[in-house]
């Protein structure tokens, strides 16, 4: 019996000392504006101020009846700036487990100055800026298996000049309060933090970790995301260190690179090792195979493929949520996006992090910007600020560069500091300047850009171009700027500003949407992601599948000549759906329409740059011939729609049909 029980005691130790080494995460909050948590708030200026409530965690404060609207450019308008402040209290317990364990509580994001304690003591300074995660230590201020007091107290203009002028004066809507996601996580005492991985096209990886001193490997293994039954052998790499960092490095073989066509996605495991080969810690990060690279006076290349960005610009917004995001929105904007044919998002901060992980998923690269909107941070807090964007986001594979800034927002002081924390080395640009051989010019005229490509010898990539609200929709003059700018092999493509409309719906006014006269963006989209004409032509232009024009006359041999402008993907990855149509005269009071023929169009194999015939169709005499390309996820690549007839030729057939028509009805 004594043997029984010792065997007992052992297994549950063993399985205590399992559970003990991964990385736990506890959410004291809500995990998106769909899923929120309600919270003690005061506010103490604008409405419902200077009494205790109940607010949404996460949510911003003005969306939950609290303080005042203000719209950024205040001080162009020479407008009183909303300044109200929130004090947030909850409590929350610390499981038994995590006894032993360094204890963190995290924030995803808070605006904009977060005074945090914890049981009446100070978990650390007052954190400054809006747009990163941070988190304290607070192991020695908790109890555990008993409540604990979280208290925030929250400003929406930061005391730092430098803050409130990066973040405060910008072309956006203001807003305040917890707007990200709260969390616990507990490690062991040793532990990886920080990790940044460079996963390379060619299997190899390469770690970078904090700090972690005395004999230890790392154990790593991959599983597929898309593939989960591809599983690779563990590889064990001894940490060195190297310039105040841990690394370590391993290769797996008969991995899928990432590309935006081919978002191969993989589960990597770790396990930190002692000298006796025991696993002290153990954590796991997605991550895409891929190699980015820039070259000097030619461009960014993905996977030795030189890369053509067709991007839009982004703010994480919705109208009900104001900063907020959702996974549920997130992913319908992703996919609005992709279904757009763009391949790239760009923001004036760091997105929430669902919306990278969307980003990840089905293909969409992202330049991830340091906020500063004409005015940069000082370096002081700059450094604190980069160092959290960077290491927060740096294993997204969907991330190809990084920027300091926008419009004169730079500190060039932290340029060198990205390479720091990013094992990728990952090129940095200054939107809308001359930096570091990329042209980030922003709106250039239609002269203007040819002329700055073939004047010089810097990579030309407007990071805001065809401005929406003054361009008249942004779909309006891409078909001329596009064609002319591909004509240079300095052309790296470009980001469309913006997305979508930016109204936000006011809960001072029931819901009225406000985009305070003609400030907020107009986009490519409405507020709630209605569909407007630029959507369809911006997809028109940027399809990867490009139809020579064509004429069908009774002469017509039956093919099209395709054009295959994707960079990784063969056309034999498409469907081409072809239907024949009669359609009546738009003109009479019971239109109708006929399928007369449908029908997929079958093409040799066409490769990324290649032109080829499609075979021939078998067609017949009719009115419209559309054709609709589909790729392998059942989403429309494009439409195309070919008249058969000349309009006369059609309306004599309209003529005669009604003249039929009537002259039965009188028999």
């Amino acid at each position: 019996m004594k043997r029984i029980i010792y065997a007992i005691l052992l297994f549950m130790a063993g399985n205590i000392t399992v559970q003990a080494v991964n990385t736990e995460i506890k959410y004291i909050s809500g995990t998106d504006a769909d899923n929120t948590v309600k919270w003690d708030f005061k506010c103490d200026k604008g409405r419902n101020s200077g009494k205790w409530g109940k607010i949404s965690v996460p949510s911003c404060w003005e969306q939950q009846g609290y303080g005042e609207y203000t719209y950024g450019r205040y001080y162009i308008k020479n407008q009183p700036l909303s300044d109200e402040s929130g004090h947030y209290r909850t409590e929350f317990t610390i499981p038994h487990s995590w006894k032993g364990r360094i204890i963190e509580i995290v924030f995803e994001g808070v605006m904009t100055d977060a005074t945090v304690t914890i049981n009446g003591k100070k978990a650390g300074g007052t954190h400054q800026g809006g747009f990163t995660a941070f988190s304290y230590d607070i192991t020695d201020k908790v109890c555990i298996g008993k409540r604990n007091t979280l208290e925030v107290h929250v400003e929406k203009n930061s005391k730092d000049q430098s803050v409130h002028a990066a973040e405060r004066k910008a072309d956006w809507w203001l807003f305040g309060g917890i707007y990200r996601p709260v969390y616990l996580r507990a490690t062991p005492k040793t532990a990886l933090r920080d990790v940044a991985v460079d996963a390379r096209a060619d299997g190899t990886i390469n770690l970078w970790c904090a700090p972690i001193h005395g004999n230890y490997s790392v154990r790593m293994g991959i599983t597929g995301v898309q593939d989960t039954a591809y599983r690779a052998n563990h590889v064990i790499s001894r940490l060195t260190g190297n310039n105040g960092k841990s690394t370590a490095s391993a290769l797996f073989n008969n991995i899928k690179p990432w590309n935006p066509e081919h978002p191969n996605l993989y589960m990597l495991s770790l396990e930190l090792l002692d000298s006796a080969d025991n696993t002290v810690h153990s954590d796991s990060k997605r991550i895409g195979f891929r190699t980015i690279e820039f070259h000097h006076r030619d461009g960014f290349y993905l996977n030795n493929k030189k890369l053509e960005i067709k991007g839009i610009n982004r703010h994480c917004f919705y109208p009900e949520t104001g900063r907020t995001a959702s996974r549920r929105l997130d992913l319908a904007d992703a996919k609005l996006i992709k279904k757009m044919n763009a391949n790239a998002v760009r923001s004036h901060y760091p997105p929430d992090g669902s919306f990278l992980d969307m980003c990840d998923s089905i293909g969409l690269l992202y330049l991830d910007e340091l906020p500063g909107w004409q005015n940069a941070y000082n370096t002081k807090i700059g450094k604190q600020l980069l160092k959290e964007m960077v290491i927060h986001d740096a294993n997204h594979p969907c991330i190809f560069a990084w920027s300091n800034g926008n419009e004169g927002g730079f500190n060039y002081a932290l340029d060198s500091l990205f390479a720091r924390y990013d094992p990728q080395q990952r090129h940095v640009i200054h939107a809308w300047a001359l930096f570091d051989g990329v042209d980030a010019h922003h709106y250039p005229a239609f002269q203007t850009g040819v002329a700055r490509m073939h004047n010089g010898y810097q990579v030309f990539l407007p990071t805001e171009f065809l401005h929406s609200q003054y361009d008249k929709g942004a779909g309006a003059s891409l078909n001329e700027y596009w064609a002319q700018w591909q004509k240079n092999p300095l052309f790296a493509g470009g980001f469309i500003w913006v997305w979508a409309d930016e109204g936000v719906a006011r809960t001072d006014r029931d819901g009225q949407i406000d985009t305070d006269g003609p400030e907020a963006p107009d986009g490519i989209v409405g507020p709630h992601r209605e569909l407007e004409g630029s959507w369809y032509a911006i997809r028109d232009i940027w399809s990867p599948i490009k139809i020579a024009p064509v004429r069908i006359t009774p002469r017509w041999d039956g093919r099209f000549l395709l054009h295959n402008n994707f960079l990784y993907s063969g056309l034999d990855e498409i469907k081409l759906l072809y239907e024949i149509k009669n359609v009546s005269s738009p003109l009479i009071n019971q239109a109708h329409e006929a399928i007369l023929e449908k029908g997929e169009i079958k093409f040799p194999p066409i490769m990324p740059g290649e032109t080829a015939y499609s075979y021939p169709v078998k067609w017949r005499e009719a009115d419209i011939f559309n054709l609709t390309a589909v790729n392998a996820h059942g989403d429309t690549v494009n439409t195309w729609s070919f008249p058969m007839k000349y309009a006369d030729q059609y309306f004599a057939k309209e003529k005669a049909n009604t003249a039929g028509r009537h002259k039965k009805q009188l028999s």
